[in-house]
């Protein structure tokens, strides 16, 4: 493929041609089938760059959620066909054990002007705390709207990080971003702080400021999500007596504790429900995962983010997890399917959102903990799967009518389903 520069300021037709003639292959036809409307287009090609067309996911409800005593429908935007599935069984099941009950741990993001200085700490200390409330006063202008909605600047610290790297330093900010993720805000905030103390204190310190960025590490934005009930009310699950069912998800909520090998799958089936409801709201589930991944190993060994408490007749099954989410900006009001998901949703503001995703990762966790310590994970799973076989196999619809018949009490593979249609 040859090398092509200018690419960005092709139309879209231009690309398509450019890239048609590449491959030698005519794609016209399989990128138009995923053309929107011309209004609703537009506005999905300027959200990225170099767009030639739309990749189309899933858009579906998880129904019966009751978070905080309220009744959701929750979207979600996954692929993975046993996924929604498992998020509506776990909700389901708790429904009629009291549901979920969350409480929000904090809200506050964090930024940092990365910085190395060569020279005495403690003068540059009282340089910082004279200058610190000009440099407040000149960010006004900035940050006054979020201000009027509560949020702003919360906090600035410098830090010495001489004791992990020679001569790092680190100006610390905390914010407050109320309905919005914040990102933009926080970055514009820290480039402005680090071009102002550049102006006013390069001339008399030797620093040089590398990097001034917010992180998607979290852990002051963290909601705490619970379900519980009493042993008795736990029942029958799976041929499993309540007693059998609680100790069994115990040990395999301390398995993932203690083995990485676990704990990274545990986690994954955690995100599975809290990316697809991040997605479906337009918020950023790359740094949702990052954070959440970040946060699993903050003890300095990665571990399960959900846990089982046994405690004298009750099973509680909780989960404290970092988000940072916005129902405000971005693309929250620009993307229609996004639109939606916050109507169905009820228009939540942040904090509502993050008890919701919360509750929804939780309820996938419960979902597959509860198939593998009974019968298993792919009893369920392969079941879901198998229309996706079948439509890889180009089964005819009277064959997915005769196949899923016959794989109702059976076990489902991709073999199994190929011996089935000869």
């Amino acid at each position: 493929m040859e090398q092509i520069s200018g690419f960005s300021r092709l139309s879209k037709g231009q690309k398509i041609h450019w890239l048609c003639k590449q491959m030698n292959l005519d794609l016209s036809k399989l990128l138009d089938q995923y053309k929107f409307d011309p209004s609703v287009q537009k506005i999905l090609d300027e959200f990225t760059e170099n767009s030639i067309s739309n990749f189309p996911l899933p858009y579906s409800i998880a129904p019966n959620f009751l978070i905080d005593e309220k009744i959701y429908c929750v979207p979600m935007v996954i692929e993975e066909s046993s996924v929604v599935a498992a998020a509506s069984h776990g909700a389901k099941f708790w429904m009629t054990r009291g549901g979920f009950t969350t409480q929000i741990l904090g809200t506050t993001k964090r930024g940092h002007l990365h910085f190395f200085y060569r020279d005495d700490f403690s003068k540059l200390n009282l340089a910082f705390e004279e200058i610190k409330p000009k440099l407040l006063d000149s960010l006004k202008p900035l940050i006054s709207n979020m201000e009027k909605r509560g949020g702003g600047i919360k906090s600035i610290k410098l830090l010495d990080r001489t004791d992990e790297a020679p001569h790092f330093y680190q100006w610390e900010f905390d914010f407050e971003t109320c309905d919005a993720m914040g990102a933009n805000f926080i970055n514009s905030v820290l480039e402005f702080c680090a071009q102002y103390l550049k102006d006013h204190l390069k001339n008399n310190f030797d620093f040089d400021i590398i990097l001034s960025i917010l992180t998607n590490y979290t852990p002051q934005s963290v909601v705490e999500v619970t379900a519980q009930c009493r042993m008795s009310e736990l029942g029958s699950v799976d041929g499993c007596s309540a007693m059998e069912f609680a100790e069994r998800m115990l040990a395999a909520s301390q398995i993932a504790q203690v083995d990485i090998s676990r704990a990274v799958t545990h986690n994954k089936g955690i995100m599975n429900g809290v990316d697809a409801v991040v997605m479906a709201t337009g918020n950023d589930y790359r740094a949702v995962e990052a954070s959440a991944h970040a946060f699993a190993a903050r003890s300095g060994k990665y571990q399960g983010l959900s846990k089982v408490i046994l405690e004298e007749d009750k099973f509680i099954f909780q989960m404290q997890l970092p988000l940072a989410l916005g129902t405000v900006g971005g693309i929250t009001g620009l993307h229609p399917l996004t639109k939606l998901s916050l109507q169905i949703l009820k228009n939540p503001n942040a904090k509502e959102l993050m008890s919701i995703v919360a509750s929804v990762g939780l309820a996938q966790n419960f979902s597959a903990m509860r198939s593998l310590v009974t019968t298993g994970i792919q009893k369920g799973h392969m079941k879901m799967h198998l229309l996706n076989i079948l439509q890889q196999l180009g089964a005819n619809e009277k064959q997915i009518i005769a196949a899923k018949q016959y794989f109702k009490d059976r076990v489902v593979s991709f073999q199994s389903v190929r011996e089935f249609l000869l």
